[in-house]
């Protein structure tokens, strides 16, 4: 008997609500194409699921109707943010969403100039003095040198700054020091909170490693005609063995980073599927449609094998963490509390996969801070294909044969990817693993025409 593994997340609203808008193709202007329906007309939020609108009211205090704006607003924010990202250049400071519905997008420029096409695009301008990449440079020295006492770092675009937490007075102007960073981009945070993995001995809707510790499970995803899954690199080395939540014989890591990342993938045994689902609240499945990665200020929820589903905000991408055990980077920091052996589980904005549960610190009596490792890095990294609904064509003829090109589904593109596709030139504006469906013109939301 076939055994299918529920992933522990929150999931949303239907992928093609929130990235199909329209068969034409995408121009080079950042205005909405107005033969296009809006992502808010285009979205099904009665679809929604009421668990997630459930965790959203508990954790965000939204009523169900607030929550299914917000995911709206979320979705239209984060194509119009990176559609900017791409036509301010070197010049783009950053972006986020303010609001409880985040029906404010600001969007930052070092360029005055800019401010009047950030209005016309419906955003509110911000200028600032620095840019998202002189900042992330200034970051990448502190990660080289940084330690335990300065356990974490990101660029705050809200306040353009770069943000250090210190354990013990004076280790981020030893970090500064240490560096020659110039202290006046930075802003120092006194904390007593260690971030560590999130993993331990209970039992639970779980994997188990070597028979012993417990993580959860991420995403479902194959490779060729391998079923697995993608989860927490400190959760096991290459080679560690898995059992399922049930203590069925399940799988072992096929590879695995941590520190640097915090990455890896479980390959299942032939008794396993992987499904284009995650575990909600009360064991009910939901679907996973896509791999969007969503802006600064965006809802995000999370399950995992300990403490179920809950929700917070994205409050930084690229964010860097020191653990006892070394440091990691690129991962997104939020505001959604987990605790012990929820490690390895799903973080899901509407129908968009969004990571894996690296660590965190404090718990969800009390509150606290957690760090995911990007999905579409772990895709990309290990040639892996995330289990979406729809992916199974089923009996037929199949899909019809692509237009000469370059664009293949499968792929994981980063913003600024280009790509040809039936005779047309497209720049990629937002990351995503693509998928039949997603074709460039079809997808405005995710691709632009040059």
């Amino acid at each position: 008997m076939l055994k299918r593994h529920a992933r522990a997340a929150c999931t949303a609203l239907a992928a093609t609500g929130l990235l199909l808008a329209g068969t034409g193709g995408a121009v080079a202007d950042p205005a909405p194409d107005p033969a296009a329906p809006s992502a808010a007309a285009a979205l099904r939020t009665a679809d929604a699921p009421p668990e997630l609108l459930a965790a959203m009211q508990r954790d965000l205090g939204l009523t169900p109707t607030q929550a299914k704006a917000r995911l709206v607003h979320e979705a239209e924010a984060g194509a119009t943010a990176a559609r900017l990202r791409d036509r301010l250049g070197g010049a783009f400071a950053g972006a986020w969403v303010d609001g409880a519905d985040a029906g404010t997008l600001t969007v930052a420029t070092t360029r005055a100039s800019d401010t009047a096409a950030i209005r016309a695009a419906g955003a509110e301008p911000k200028l600032v003095t620095r840019t998202l990449a002189a900042l992330d440079g200034a970051k990448a020295a502190l990660d080289r040198a940084a330690g335990p006492a300065t356990p974490v770092r990101y660029v705050d675009p809200r306040t353009n700054m770069l943000v250090v937490e210190e354990t013990e007075a004076g280790a981020a102007a030893r970090l500064l020091s240490a560096t020659a960073t110039d202290a006046a981009l930075v802003t120092v945070v006194r904390t007593a909170e260690a971030p560590r993995p999130l993993h331990d001995l209970r039992g639970g809707d779980a994997y188990y490693m070597n028979g012993s510790g417990r993580c959860s499970v991420g995403f479902p995803v194959t490779r060729g005609t391998v079923h697995g899954f993608a989860t927490a690199g400190h959760c096991g080395r290459a080679g560690t063995t898995t059992t399922g939540f049930n203590r069925v014989a399940q799988g072992s890591f096929q590879a695995s980073v941590f520190p640097g990342s915090d990455m890896a993938w479980v390959a299942a045994n032939t008794n396993w599927t992987s499904t284009p689902f995650v575990k909600g609240s009360g064991g009910t499945n939901v679907q996973v449609s896509g791999s969007v990665l969503q802006p600064v200020g965006a809802s995000v929820c999370r399950s995992g094998s300990t403490t179920g589903w809950h929700c917070g905000t994205i409050q930084q991408h690229n964010t860097s963490v020191t653990y006892p055990e070394g440091t990691i980077s690129g991962v997104t920091r939020t505001t959604v509390c987990a605790e012990p052996g929820d490690s390895g589980g799903s973080y899901m904005s509407g129908s968009q996969a969004q990571g894996v549960t690296s660590g965190g610190s404090g718990n969800c009596s009390s509150g606290g801070t957690t760090f995911f490792q990007p999905l579409n890095p772990i895709l990309s990294a290990y040639g892996l294909t995330l289990k979406v609904s729809g992916s199974d064509p089923g009996p037929g003829p199949g899909p019809e044969p692509e237009p000469g090109g370059t664009w293949k589904a499968g792929t994981v593109y980063a913003a600024g990817a280009s790509v040809t596709y039936g005779g047309g030139t497209y720049r990629c504006i937002q990351g995503h693993q693509a998928q039949a469906g997603w074709e460039p013109p079809n997808v405005p939301a995710l691709w632009q025409r040059v």
